[in-house]
């Protein structure tokens, strides 16, 4: 909300300048956002008043104008302004004059005749962005007084963001109340006299929705003349606070809602039909706003209609079948108080968000009403003229503001705050800030809060008054402290962290993907998993729970590869889910897939894609490096969505954990995947779980390698050879490289070759060539009885 500095000392007398000013509200939670100049800067701009006017003999559009700015200094100006006449009073800008955009004025010659100045419009002083002319001034305008000076340029306009639940800070009246209080100045309100009523004229109000409208003020203003301009001190107002001038009607009641956050509608009394009625909406009613536009209306909108139409979204905006316009004779004054719910939302639904809704939703004073259409009758009748009849209200009580009382405990109080406050202190803070307050001996106070703040309810809102007016920056820093439990920290478990970051350093992405998938890609991937069918879902194709993570994150590889991304690495940690015995069975899972290139493009890489091995690679570089070799293997199994020749179970001591492999190509072409994608998933506590590292002394005694070549069965896996070789070799065997497999010329159909670079040492002598080819021969003899292999001689 923006507003002027000058308007806001009118209501109160600040001992501070802006900057302490600013400072103020914004500590008090009323956050300043800018603060800018009322005007851009012009200099020796004074008011003038223009003598005579004659035609120019050498153009046509323009007037040679003859302007005083002394009673002895008559000056020659060239003007051709549609509007210059005789005995208007202008802004004259002198020869030395500078405006805004660095427009210095000189002495000029239009037409061989000599101007000394300029008659301005608002528009090239910056006070207005249309040009309608010269700015008149009013009669009684001081002649020859600096332009600044009268209109009190030298001003700021201070932009206020407030929190939802300040509606009462959206007015002048608001921002002085909340400034008086923290300046500890006296506050009083003006007193708005009522208008006596000269007719007796009175139009029906009927209110349908009680809960919705609890009150709606009416009044007739008869004769008004809608030829007369607002005050210039008026549109100035307005102006500075963001609004622009339009009718003298509409103007009014504008100011009545910037000054006293009251939202006023003025309709041409002639245009209405048998009273107002305050109803909801039919189902399919059409209304044209004043902005033109045409809405369809539901029925939780609330609306104002006559009897034959309606006539506005009340609250929100009036509509133009019944707005004043320059034929408008009489008008029917409106001043209501709309629940916030029943606002609240239908801006946004329907596209019209206005200031009188931005109130309306954020609640305004239920109590305001009358003093409101009092305050703009007032003002109109002064401006346009007029007569007025007398106010009709229709209220429900039982909906209206009802007073409440809080209990303040001092006790609660100086424990939230961390400081001793007296209790004089806290009862004058609450009563300036208009509660009402009871003391209750030796526990605090009872306190009922005014009608404008209606946001409190609680003890906390009251505590965060107090907090707010003594000054959140007076209150004591301190350091919380508390006897905390140290929990234990199991050096056994690895954290999820350090997966994701293994994962993130070879390359991959982490996906977050829905738990409700496709039923279609779950039968797919996992047909005969049962699945749990969600009763209400968001769409179709997220109608059941996923049994697999791998069901979002192949339709996530599918996105990408349709978006020109070809080299994907992805991975996901979440929850699967089955149905059990005892209800909703959930395990925790981490799976990935990868497509495309082995290694990014580059001028030294080759364009290798990936393979099954590269995806084993990744899953091994996730299993701890003290139970990968002894607790994990890799077996050779089928699963339903896995191409049977690339696909192989993952076991920790025996028990199945997960499994990894190559997307079927059957799946592959169902699933729209354009590429050959490789997969993993495996169960997250057994990677998880792991034993403590032992230290182990690094030998200084050599290591020993030999290289053996074996002639195995084809069925035969480089896993349970490797599992025979760690038996028999013994504790002096600390590595085992497969470093070639071959199939081909020498080698039976149905048999291959496996090599295997086995490295020996000791922790404690150097082990002597008897010893290791002892275990060498012991290592042939078993494979040769366990799996009839036969040792290359080359």
């Amino acid at each position: 909300m923006k507003l002027s500095e000058s308007w806001l000392r009118e209501w109160v007398d600040l001992p501070v300048d802006t900057e302490e000013l600013i400072s103020q509200l914004t500590m008090a939670g009323l956050e300043v956002d800018a603060v800018e100049d009322a005007a851009p800067d012009f200099q020796n701009v004074l008011v003038g008043h223009v003598l005579s006017v004659e035609p120019h003999p050498n153009a046509d559009n323009l007037k040679i104008c003859q302007v005083s700015i002394k009673p002895e200094d008559v000056t020659q100006v060239v003007c051709g302004a549609v509007n210059v006449r005789q005995g208007i009073k202008v802004p004259f800008a002198v020869v030395g004059a500078r405006l805004p955009g660095s427009v210095k004025i000189k002495l000029a010659k239009l037409r061989d005749v000599e101007s000394f100045g300029m008659l301005c419009g608002a528009d090239e002083l910056g006070l207005s962005d249309k040009s309608k002319g010269l700015l008149e001034l009013p009669l009684d305008a001081p002649v020859g007084l600096n332009l600044r000076d009268y209109l009190k340029l030298n001003d700021k306009i201070i932009d206020i963001d407030l929190t939802p639940n300040r509606g009462d800070c959206l007015s002048v009246r608001g921002v002085a109340r909340e400034a008086a209080v923290l300046n500890l100045v006296p506050f009083s309100e003006p007193c708005f006299l009522s208008v006596s009523s000269s007719i007796t004229d009175t139009f029906s109000i009927q209110v349908d929705e009680s809960e919705a409208c609890s009150r709606y003020a009416g009044r007739i203003i008869k004769n008004v003349d809608m030829t007369v301009s607002s005050p210039l001190w008026l549109q100035e107002k307005l102006r500075r606070s963001g609004l622009r001038s339009t009718d003298a009607v509409v103007d009014v009641t504008n100011y009545v809602m910037l000054e006293l956050g009251q939202p006023m509608h003025a309709f041409d009394l002639d245009k209405l039909n048998g009273g107002v009625l305050v109803r909801m909406a039919k189902k399919g009613e059409m209304l044209s706003l004043l902005d033109g536009s045409k809405v369809v209306l539901t029925p939780d909108t609330l609306v104002v209609a006559d009897k034959d139409k309606v006539v506005a979204m009340a609250g929100i905006m009036g509509s133009d079948n019944t707005a004043v316009s320059s034929n408008t004779c009489n008008i029917f004054l409106e001043s209501a108080y709309f629940n916030p719910i029943a606002i609240s939302g239908r801006s946004r639904a329907y596209g019209k968000h206005t200031d009188a809704s931005h109130r309306f939703e954020r609640g305004v004073d239920p109590r305001l009403q009358e003093v409101a259409i009092e305050r703009a009758t007032a003002l109109l009748l002064e401006i346009a003229g007029g007569r007025a009849g007398p106010i009709s209200i229709v209220e429900n009580k039982a909906d209206l503001f009802q007073e409440t009382e809080i209990t303040l405990r001092h006790a609660r109080l100086e424990q939230q705050l961390g400081l001793t406050i007296e209790g004089s202190q806290v009862e004058d803070i609450l009563n300036r800030l208009g509660l009402a307050v009871r003391k209750i001996s030796g526990i605090g106070w009872h306190c009922s809060p005014p009608s404008w703040r209606f946001d409190l309810s609680l003890e906390a809102d009251l505590i965060e008054e107090v907090a707010r007016i003594y000054g959140y920056e007076n209150l004591p820093v301190a350091t919380p402290s508390a006897q905390l439990p140290i929990t234990s920290f199991l050096e056994t478990r690895r954290e999820l962290p350090g997966l994701r970051n293994q994962l993130i350093a070879r390359g991959y992405h982490e996906a977050i993907t829905y738990c409700f998938v496709d039923p279609e890609i779950q039968r797919q991937l996992t047909p005969d998993a049962e699945v749990i069918s969600l009763v209400n879902p968001i769409s179709s194709d997220m109608s059941v729970m996923r049994t697999t993570l791998w069901s979002g994150l192949l339709p996530a590889i599918r996105h990408n590869l349709n978006r020109q991304q070809s080299r994907i690495r992805l991975f996901e940690t979440g929850l699967v889910f089955s149905p059990s015995d005892s209800g909703l069975k959930q395990e925790s899972m981490i799976a990935g897939a990868i497509t495309g290139h082995r290694m990014p493009e580059n001028w030294h890489t080759n364009a290798e894609l990936v393979d099954f091995f590269d995806l084993k690679g990744d899953v091994q570089s996730l299993l701890s490096p003290y139970t990968a070799s002894e607790q994990f293997e890799f077996i050779k199994g089928q699963h339903p969505c896995l191409h049977s020749g690339q696909c192989a179970q993952i076991r920790r001591n025996g028990h199945l954990v997960g499994w990894l492999g190559q997307v079927h190509p059957a799946v592959q072409k169902i699933l729209g995947l354009t590429q050959t994608i490789f997969v993993f998933e495996v169960h997250l506590q057994s990677i998880l779980e792991d034993k403590l590292p032992r230290f182990a002394e690094v030998s200084k005694f050599p290591e020993v390698r030999r290289d053996l070549a074996f002639i195995v069965h084809e069925d035969v896996t480089a896993g349970d050879l490797c599992k025979t070789v760690r038996a028999e070799a013994g504790k002096t065997l600390i590595d085992i490289k497969i470093f070639d497999v071959y199939k081909g010329k020498g080698i039976k159909v149905d048999n291959k070759s496996i090599a295997l670079g086995l490295t020996f040492r000791d922790t404690s002598r150097t082990l002597e060539d008897s010893e290791i080819n002892q275990a060498v021969a012991s290592i042939a003899r078993a494979i040769e009885v366990k799996f009839s292999g036969i040792l290359r001689d080359q």
